[in-house]
């Protein structure tokens, strides 16, 4: 499956820039860089987009829901089902392949903080590691009663690859419908195939 390089590419792309942000250290290679100290901002763009170090111990954009164990266990489920569909359609529609890979690619890069970055950075245990974020950009300005928002979430390459694919998932929802009824005609068929053959053997 070759959209599976799309897939590998955003992993990629997604594990450098979190650990130039955050910093890391090759002892044996004499290699080390400092990133930013959690909190710490570097303007890119003034203050429309900003590098800002935040270790997210909750889902994507800072959403929050039951403990570590849960969540890295949820994303784990998510990313073998999406990879198992991607899979499943291997041979059909490319922009749903690809949609699927974009997704893909998102929830592995996240996993892989929550499944590794604690004992990568020694302050978790496996299963317990935080998100890194770092993407800080300007939003308008929203108030209504008690609401107040004035920038986006902060966010990283993994979560833009799952919004960007949820997005177009939900703009081309026909495709998905039309490659779910084929390939579900298809599962269909293969027992049928199967016992004609049978059949025809016994004959």
């Amino acid at each position: 499956m070759r959209v599976l390089y799309v897939t590998l590419t955003i992993v990629i792309i997604d594990q450098i820039s979190k650990f130039l942000v955050k910093g890391f250290a090759i002892p044996f290679l004499n290699i080390a860089h400092t990133g930013l100290r959690p909190g710490e901002s570097i303007q890119i763009i003034g203050d429309f987009l900003r590098l800002t170090l935040v270790e997210n111990p909750g889902m994507a954009f800072g959403i929050d829901f039951g403990n570590p164990l849960i969540r890295t266990t949820v994303t784990l489920i998510a990313t073998v089902v999406v990879f198992y569909y991607l899979y499943q359609v291997r041979n059909e529609d490319l922009m749903v392949r690809l949609i699927l890979a974009l997704i893909l690619g998102g929830a592995i890069g996240n996993l892989i903080d929550r499944m590794f970055y604690g004992v990568i950075f020694e302050d978790a245990p496996i299963f317990y590691g935080k998100v890194v974020d770092f993407i800080d950009m300007d939003f308008f300005d929203i108030n209504f009663l008690s609401f107040h928002v004035d920038r986006f979430a902060v966010f990283n390459v993994a979560d833009s690859a799952v919004t960007v694919g949820v997005v177009l998932m939900l703009l081309l929802y026909p495709r998905f419908v039309k490659t779910q009824k084929k390939q579900s005609a298809q599962e269909g068929q293969e027992p049928t195939g199967i016992l004609t053959e049978n059949k025809n053997c016994n004959e």
